[in-house]
């Protein structure tokens, strides 16, 4: 059992625990996710690993309420204990000093890419972040990530915080400014993740993404995480999370993210309607 050792709300439907994982804590690298189970009855649901600690033997992972799980998740609180905690799953972000570099996170995307940033200025590089939400209130990390890249650029979809504009308008505006990006990272909603690889593309600069995909088991052999890249078919819990943005299928990819969306959203309100009965 995993117990949550600190819960905070940090964005409207957006929280963060701090997690007892011990093992997973003292292996996991920046990239890497876990896959959780609320109860033995729960379905399995993959989280992007936002911090750890490995002294104190904790890992962070940042969720937004969108469907049923995720509603069971917020529900739980300190002291609670999940029912199922594997980890660390997925290759781990190739940090290197690669020099100038790009990291890129939209919504809860910014807790995934944070590690990343962080590796990656540790590891001696001149870190660009621009991160990106719908409103103010929906920015999240921003001190974390202020610390961990050289220049934080902030920008959101109603101008209600910094700058009016998407963050592939920020990015295009980088790259013209910036001439010897080698690489950036990108993670967020698949149409966003998507329109920042055709920005990058005129540059011919490598863009790597971390794709959400939908899985059960985590080890290759469901086949639920199956994504086309290259031509080729990859899982993403084995082979990614972390694929090259300009060789993955993307209608592909994104018409087998919305394969449940009705599933998802009857499961969602029968849990909505039974916990308000409880509760109410």
């Amino acid at each position: 059992m995993h117990r949550i050792i600190a819960k905070r709300e940090i964005a409207p439907n957006i929280i963060s625990f701090e997690v007892a994982a011990p093992l997973i804590a003292k292996r996991v690298k920046p990239g890497q996710f876990i896959i959780l189970m609320t109860d033995e009855r729960g379905e399995r649901i993959p989280l992007t690993i936002a911090d750890y600690n490995r002294e104190n033997g904790w890992i962070r992972i940042i969720f937004q309420v969108v469907g049923k799980t995720t509603a069971q998740l917020s529900q739980m609180n300190e002291g609670d204990e999940l029912f199922s905690l594997v980890g660390p799953l997925g290759n781990p972000s190739k940090i290197d000093n690669y020099g100038t570099v790009v990291t890129v996170g939209g919504g809860t995307g910014i807790a995934c890419v944070y590690p990343i940033t962080r590796g990656l200025k540790e590891a001696g590089n001149q870190v660009i972040a621009i991160v990106g939400a719908r409103t103010k209130d929906l920015i999240i990390m921003e001190e974390e990530m202020r610390k961990a890249s050289s220049e934080l650029l902030i920008t959101t979809d109603d101008g209600s915080y910094v700058r009016k504009g998407f963050v592939t308008e920020v990015l295009d505006e980088v790259l013209r400014r910036e001439k010897d990006v080698k690489k950036v990272w990108a993670i967020g909603p698949a149409p966003m993740m998507k329109a920042v690889c055709k920005v990058t593309k005129p540059y011919q600069v490598e863009i790597i993404v971390s794709l959400n995909a939908i899985m059960v088991d985590g080890t290759g052999m469901c086949g639920s995480c199956r994504v086309t890249v290259g031509g080729e078919t990859k899982f993403v819990c084995v082979d990614g999370p972390e694929f090259n943005g300009h060789l993955v299928n993307w209608p592909e990819f994104m018409n087998r993210l919305a394969r449940y969306e009705r599933q998802e959203k009857l499961s969602f309100e029968a849990h909505e309607k039974s916990y308000g009965e409880k509760n109410g």
